[in-house]
C-alpha cells in the first residue's frame, strides 16, 4: 500500500468539519450552515484517495484489486456495527411500519445506496429527517459511489498522459454544471445525486493532481491560509438550509477547503 506524507493540517480541517456538523445538528441556529462540513470532507476525501493513486499509478503498482480491498477494511467494521446497532434497536423499540422502512434503510446501506432511497423518499408525506437513525449515511454512499469508478477514470486518463488535465477539468465542470442546473429545477435531485457532488471530490483530486505535478515548488502562504479560514467560517455562517444548496453555495465550503490544503 502506498502512503502520502502525513498532514496535520488536513486532520484539522477534519476536525473542522466534524465539529461543523455535530454543531449544527445541536444547535442549528447557532451554527446554520454547519451541514456543510460535509462538503468539506468531500474535498478532503477526493485529494487523498487521488493522491495515493497517482502515487501508485506512477509507480506502476496500482492495483484496483488492493485499492477495493483497502476501502472494505476500512468501511465496513464501522458500517457493519452501526447497521447492527440500528437494526437492535429498531427491533426493540420500533413500531412495525417503521421498522420495516429502517429495515429498508439498512438493506441500501449496505450498499452504498442510502442517498437514493432518501431521494425518492423525499416528498411532502415524507418523514422528518429526525425519525431516520440513518440519514447521515446519504453522504458515505456518495463517497463510495465516487470510489467505484474514480479509479478506472484516472486509469482511463493516465494513459493519454497531454489529455489528463483537460479531462480532469471537463469531468469536474461537467459535475457543477449539472449541480447548478438541478439547483434552479429539483433541489432533491441537487442534494442526493451522485452526479451533482461528484464535482465537490474531483476537485480535491485536481488539486491533488496540481500538487503532484508542482512537487516541491508550491510556497506555504499564511495569506492563503487566512483566506481559506475566512471562507469556510463565511460558509458555515452564511449558508442555511433555506438556501438553494448545493448549487453555487457549495463553491464556498469547497474552495475554503482546497485553498487550506493548498496553502499547507
Amino acid at each position: 500500500m502506498s502512503n502520502i506524507a502525513y498532514r496535520p493540517d488536513i486532520d484539522g480541517l477534519r476536525a473542522f468539519a466534524v465539529s461543523s456538523v455535530l454543531i449544527f445538528h445541536a444547535f442549528p441556529s447557532v451554527l446554520p450552515g454547519g451541514f456543510v462540513g460535509v462538503d468539506v470532507f468531500f474535498v478532503i476525501s477526493g485529494f487523498l484517495i487521488s493522491s495515493i493513486i497517482f502515487k501508485e499509478i506512477d509507480a506502476e503498482t496500482f492495483s484496483f484489486s488492493d485499492f477495493y480491498a483497502r476501502r472494505i477494511k476500512r468501511i465496513f467494521p464501522a458500517l457493519i456495527t452501526v447497521l447492527t446497532s440500528s437494526y437492535v434497536f429498531g427491533w426493540l423499540y420500533l413500531f412495525n411500519e417503521d421498522f420495516r422502512r429502517l429495515g429498508s434503510h439498512i438493506l441500501r446501506a449496505s450498499v452504498f445506496l442510502s442517498n437514493f432511497i432518501l431521494w425518492r423518499e423525499a416528498g411532502y408525506f415524507d418523514n422528518a429527517a429526525e425519525t431516520k437513525p440513518l440519514l447521515h449515511l446519504w453522504s458515505l454512499g456518495i463517497e463510495e459511489q465516487f470510489y467505484i469508478v474514480w479509479p478506472f477514470v484516472l486509469w482511463t486518463f493516465w494513459r493519454i498522459k497531454t489529455a489528463r488535465w483537460p479531462l480532469l477539468l471537463v469531468a469536474t465542470a461537467s459535475s457543477f454544471a449539472w449541480n447548478m442546473y438541478q439547483a434552479q429545477v429539483d433541489l432533491t435531485h441537487d442534494f442526493y445525486s451522485p452526479l451533482t457532488r461528484f464535482w465537490e471530490l474531483s476537485s480535491g483530486a485536481i488539486l491533488a493532481f496540481y500538487l503532484k505535478e508542482k512537487a516541491g515548488t508550491t510556497p506555504t502562504t499564511g495569506f492563503i491560509s487566512v483566506l481559506a479560514l475566512m471562507v469556510l467560517l463565511s460558509a458555515i455562517s452564511l449558508i442555511s438550509s433555506d438556501k438553494q444548496f448545493p448549487g453555487a453555495w457549495a463553491l464556498l465550503p469547497v474552495l475554503g477547503a482546497a485553498l487550506l490544503i493548498y496553502a499547507s
